[in-house]
């Protein structure tokens, strides 16, 4: 497998394991293969019953091409998924679907380490780095930033490892309590925890901008652009599909919620490799970006609103780029100029490109937003069909998929994370709060240690501190 940019009009390659160390390219572009491998009914069979071990490392080895020893790859795959991490799998199934009405399906994907779908890539993530770090004998400085979920995850699958410091940016407005306190909980060693006043794309506007002056241009970036990371979420939607389907073959919708682009790209992707998804429901918050684009072919970005699903409080999808590139015929100096313009004006019309609405709906996107009424209600509807507590971006996921799905197609929501982590918006929906995991229990009155810092937006001080500790 080779990868090209999105932004090079000259297609040069990479390997798969030179992408999942460079972040953005050098142009600016996000790095994408030069042509999606495919999965045949037959092989899909062959996979169902199987553990998703198993499913993860026959898709993976596809997507990888060979850049990793198929040994090696199957050795980082059994140690990323564990029944130490995942201890509620079920004959090593950690990726389990419950039903909520007939061909309406939950898959569960935040069983563990930090109770959040993120940890399915950030495990498998970490294990690749750490090995080709070592095969190379370097090491990495990541500057990254998180809206909720991400940050946690990704300290939990760094935290330790000795050729790797990660300065972690988080906004002081939109995270809940207990998602800032099980980051902060994680500090120490080579983890800083970095709190950035303002909101998630104020963080991300100042990784970009770091990351664009000489110093700090090798910085690496695990974030949702990095391709080893949207990669290593792809087997979950093959998991999804093995579990509900009664033919292979059989098609089915999958509901995701989505801010950033990142989780409904992998299914996008999967997509891509011929398992028979007939259409991914994007399901928004009232930050309906993505909403917007794929009603009007119009990619505006407006200032997020803070939600009870804050994970999606985004205002530009960042990786909207990856499938803006095949829309526009994987042309890198078509979708330069694109780019450009959104970046300029915060706003680009597909159709200035000589993309048609039927290009885009052939991809099989339709999408639905949902309130933060909405979200109490589905999380009140859900416990009463006994389908358990979710979380508010699962409820966004519920909502959209209940008033867009053919009852006659079975479709799967992604759960998010464990509802723990949102007990206020629980509350005020049903009245009372989640159980949590014994090891949760307390976590907001935990001390931290002084590896925490508080930054004002201001780049310089963020660059002394980083050149402090590296």
């Amino acid at each position: 497998m080779k990868f090209i940019s999105t932004r090079d009009p000259d297609k040069k390659t990479l390997s798969y394991t030179d992408t999942l160390l460079a972040g953005l390219a050098p142009d600016r572009g996000l790095y994408v293969p030069l042509e999606y491998p495919q999965v045949s009914l037959d092989e899909l069979q062959s996979l169902q019953g199987t553990t998703y071990q198993e499913i993860a490392f026959q898709i993976k080895k596809k997507i990888i091409g060979g850049d990793i020893p198929d040994g090696v790859l199957r050795e980082l795959i059994n140690k990323a998924y564990t029944q130490e991490k995942f201890p509620e799998w079920i004959d090593g199934n950690i990726t389990p679907v419950r039903e909520i009405e007939k061909n309406l399906y939950i898959q569960n994907l935040s069983l563990w380490p930090t109770a959040a779908f993120k940890d399915m890539a950030m495990q498998q993530l970490g294990q690749e780095m750490n090995h080709e770090l070592q095969k190379r004998g370097e090491s990495l400085t990541i500057l990254w930033a998180t809206s909720g979920d991400t940050g946690s995850a990704a300290e939990a699958a760094m935290k330790g490892l000795e050729n790797i410091v990660l300065f972690m940016l988080s906004p002081q407005i939109g995270m809940s309590a207990f998602q800032r306190a099980q980051m902060w909980s994680l500090s120490g060693d080579n983890i800083f925890n970095i709190s950035i006043e303002g909101r998630f794309d104020d963080c991300q506007d100042m990784v970009k901008d770091i990351k664009n002056s000489a110093e700090f241009a090798k910085l690496w970036a695990v974030n949702s652009i990095n391709w080893g990371r949207i990669s290593s979420q792809v087997p979950y939607y093959f998991s999804g599909y093995l579990q509900v389907v009664d033919e292979i073959g059989e098609q089915v919708d999958f509901c995701v919620p989505s801010g950033n682009f990142w989780n409904v790209l992998s299914g996008y992707i999967a997509k891509q490799m011929w398992l028979p998804i007939r259409r991914l429901i994007i399901a928004t918050n009232e930050n309906n970006v993505l909403e917007t684009l794929f009603k009007t072919w119009k990619y505006t970005a407006t200032p997020a609103d803070i939600t009870s699903s804050p994970s999606m409080d985004i205002s530009k999808a960042s990786n909207y780029e990856r499938l803006a590139y095949d829309l526009l015929g994987r042309d890198g100096e078509k979708l330069a100029k694109y780019m450009e313009e959104f970046e300029s004006s915060w706003t680009v019309d597909l159709t200035d490109y000589w993309v048609s609405p039927q290009d885009l709906q052939g991809l099989g996107f339709i999408s639905g937003s949902s309130t933060h009424s909405d979200r109490l209600d589905m999380i009140h509807y859900v416990e009463q069909k006994e389908a358990g507590i979710i979380d508010p971006h699962t409820a966004d996921s519920v909502k959209v998929a209940t008033d867009l799905r053919d009852k006659n197609i079975k479709t799967i929501c992604l759960e998010t994370a464990l509802s723990v982590k949102f007990e206020d918006t629980i509350e005020e929906a049903l009245w009372k709060t989640p159980i949590r995991p014994q090891r949760f229990e307390g976590l907001e009155q935990r001390g931290w240690d002084d590896t925490f810092m508080l930054l004002w937006t201001q780049r310089e001080d963020l660059c002394t501190f980083m050149r402090n500790n590296s």
